[in-house]
């Protein structure tokens, strides 16, 4: 059995060898199923920031429109952003050389913490970045008053 692998030739295929390239592969349907259709959702990246007024949830959707987005809040404090990228048709004449944007349909949810106002979250996109507000319940300061020592 030859211990170096081929960098040149084909795909080694021998069971024993450790640098064959024929290896069972665990998540193979998961990689099948979540593949082409569903990447726009493990690609969706948003940001959570915490400011003393309020949470804030950013997220990059680049070349989406507003209405091709949907912010829902449920009950239970969870808010959840979807939407999905259209993939563009082709067409038999076109040649295409590289394809690297991706298209499909995206959820992510969140569960917000108990000190937000759940009926006055708001959503707003602009160049593409949508932005979710979530004002936080103000905290009261208890009232400190001054007791005065007799005697």
């Amino acid at each position: 059995m030859l211990m170096i692998p081929s960098f040149f030739g084909g795909q080694r295929s021998n069971t024993f060898d450790p640098f064959s390239l024929n290896v069972w592969d665990l998540f193979k349907d998961f990689r099948t199923q979540f593949s082409k259709e569903n990447f726009a959702f493990v690609n969706t990246r948003i940001d959570w920031k915490e400011t003393p007024e309020a949470h804030m949830l950013k997220a990059d959707l680049p070349g989406l429109k507003k209405e091709e987005v949907k912010v829902e809040v449920e009950d239970d404090r969870v808010v959840r952003i979807s939407g999905e990228r259209k993939i563009e048709k082709e067409d038999k004449n076109d040649t295409w050389h590289r394809v690297e944007r991706s298209g499909g349909k995206f959820v992510r949810s969140f569960r917000l913490p108990e000190n937000v106002k759940m009926d006055q979250i708001k959503a707003a996109m602009e160049n593409g970045v949508l932005t979710v507000t979530a004002p936080k319940v103000e905290v009261k300061k208890p009232d400190v008053k001054a007791i005065e020592i007799s005697g």
